[in-house]
């Protein structure tokens, strides 16, 4: 079922616009507000945002850099897996963006948002964008620690 379909809450009410507001991979720094204000919708009560940021350590070692790269088709996965989830939930509103290129330590590497009548239903459909971005949309991860060695996430 596609998203149109999905937004007829009663019959005979007019389907919602498309509840995909913002989707980017961008190499320039993210905007929590910009995220949030995309999401803004009088009809949701409930949103949920979820922000990744970039950590000083994984797996016990210390990261000295780290950069993400994501392959060409990388935002039409993305609008993909947006789709299926405002397929599967009642969303009024959805923004995701992925940052790619050199991060530093505290940078914001992911922020989406997703908003609906109620919190349960963004708290889960939130939890479900970020899970199936990181699972599906080909964006990888270079990390290389403060020892010397590197190693490549999600590649």
């Amino acid at each position: 079922m596609d998203a149109m379909a999905r937004t007829y809450d009663h019959p005979g009410e007019a389907p919602a616009p498309n509840p995909i507001r913002l989707l980017a991979i961008r190499d320039t720094a993210l905007s929590v507000d910009e995220v949030f204000a995309a999401v803004g919708d009088d009809s949701a009560g409930g949103t949920a945002l979820f922000v990744g940021t970039v950590r000083d350590h994984d797996g016990g070692a210390d990261v000295a850099a780290l950069g993400y790269s994501a392959h060409p088709t990388a935002e039409a996965e993305l609008r993909r897996v947006a789709e299926k989830v405002a397929a599967d939930f009642p969303v009024r509103a959805m923004a995701a963006v992925h940052r790619v290129g050199d991060l530093a330590v505290g940078d914001l590497a992911v922020v989406v948002a997703v908003s609906c009548p109620h919190r349960a239903e963004a708290f889960a459909a939130c939890r479900r964008l970020i899970d199936d971005l990181k699972g599906e949309v080909p964006i990888w991860k270079h990390q290389q620690f403060a020892d010397g060695d590197e190693e490549w996430v999600g590649a």
